[in-house]
């Protein structure tokens, strides 16, 4: 029989399947990854048990508890556990101190299914805790590199061919930009935050001390680096990629027009997939137009609607124009600007094939 555990660094590098018995308004406020939701109570009964404590005290907070889970509604929830516990038999369970309502699920499983169950000794909070002190360490201990370059010239296809690198648009579910919003929408903050400490973790686990990161402001989407990380961030070295132009519009056309269709297609059909996905580019250009002014706002409008409506008819060939215009006319600008106040911390710059070059030549260890 095994034994409770604390052990949260195996359990999250080790992808041990987790039960986190914590109400839904819980889970949605943060979770790890890859975690299923299998309350105890439901939000309402939370609350209200949560009353009954502040009013009566513990004990007939629990008597109301186990009148309010009773029944058919508890052999329904046991059911739920019981399937959990079969199908990942090594698998463990926590709430969200590791106590009560955790013990309580432990024990009915028991009782009521015949099935020992691991239990997260601290719960949520003391492995949320773990991965917080792991982004502070790496914050402060891991060697980064960051990687820029002008919008367009493959940043992130970049990072994926290299061992250290940290996706924190992929953590984030979103490209960085005002166009870079996913059909799926984003993590909870504290989700990033704790799907970017596992990936951290695993690296360090693997011996790889020396990080490579895509340049990002503070805020990617709704989704905030934690602070530490990105104070150490604006200090290291950067690599600069370069891209033609007519490459980068290329790139943009198929990553942020064909292929963001055919997510949104997927999701919600063909027809509503296109309106949702209209709607979603038209949006992201209004959000910068008041940088843009009136008149070249208007004239991208103009340009992006006459692309969409081409775009519908299977040809998507019209969203060059307002891409290249918009381009040349405001992000190049801006990342000149922006490579200009950084040109101290540039150490290399090149096309693709020479930067995955120099990161192959750098040791992934100190």
């Amino acid at each position: 029989m095994r034994d409770d555990t604390a052990d949260y660094r195996t359990l999250l590098l080790e992808h041990v399947p987790m039960m986190d018995v914590r109400a839904p308004i819980e889970f949605a406020k943060g979770a790890f990854p890859g975690v299923v939701n299998l309350p105890l109570m439901n939000d309402g009964e939370r609350e209200a048990v949560g009353i009954c404590y502040k009013q009566r005290g513990q004990q007939a907070a629990i008597e109301l508890g186990h009148r309010l889970v009773s029944g058919a509604l508890k052999a329904e929830r046991i059911a739920a556990w019981a399937d959990f516990a079969r199908k990942h038999p090594q698998g463990v369970l926590y709430c969200f101190r590791g106590g009560l309502r955790s013990q309580i699920v432990q024990q009915w499983l028991k009782d009521e299914a015949g099935i020992n169950y691991l239990r997260v000794i601290g719960g949520y909070q003391e492995m949320r805790r773990y991965l917080l002190r792991v982004l502070e360490d790496s914050a402060r201990d891991c060697r980064f590199t960051v990687l820029g370059g002008l919008t367009g010239c493959g940043k992130t296809e970049l990072l994926r061919q290299l061992p250290n690198a940290i996706d924190l648009e992929g953590h984030a579910r979103h490209r960085g930009s005002s166009f870079g919003q996913h059909p799926t929408g984003q993590p909870a903050q504290i989700d990033f935050e704790n799907s970017l400490a596992v990936d951290l973790l695993r690296m360090q686990a693997a011996g790889i001390t020396h990080l490579v990161v895509e340049d990002e402001g503070r805020h990617v989407g709704s989704c905030s680096i934690p602070l530490e990380l990105y104070h150490r961030l604006r200090q290291v070295p950067l690599v600069w990629l370069e891209a033609p132009l007519e490459q980068r519009v290329e790139r943009i056309l198929q990553e942020y027009t064909v292929d963001q269709l055919v997510t949104f297609a997927a999701l919600y059909g063909a027809q509503e997939g296109f309106t949702r996905f209209a709607q979603q580019l038209q949006l992201s250009l209004s959000r910068i137009a008041r940088r843009l002014g009136g008149e070249r706002y208007l004239h991208l409008s103009a340009a992006m609607v006459l692309a969409l409506e081409r775009h519908q008819q299977g040809d998507p060939s019209l969203h060059r124009v307002w891409i290249s215009a918009l381009l040349q006319s405001y992000y190049d600008p801006m990342y000149a600007y922006q490579r200009q106040q950084q040109e101290g911390r540039i150490v290399f710059s090149g096309e693709a094939a020479q930067v995955l070059a120099y990161f192959h030549s750098l040791s992934t260890h100190f």
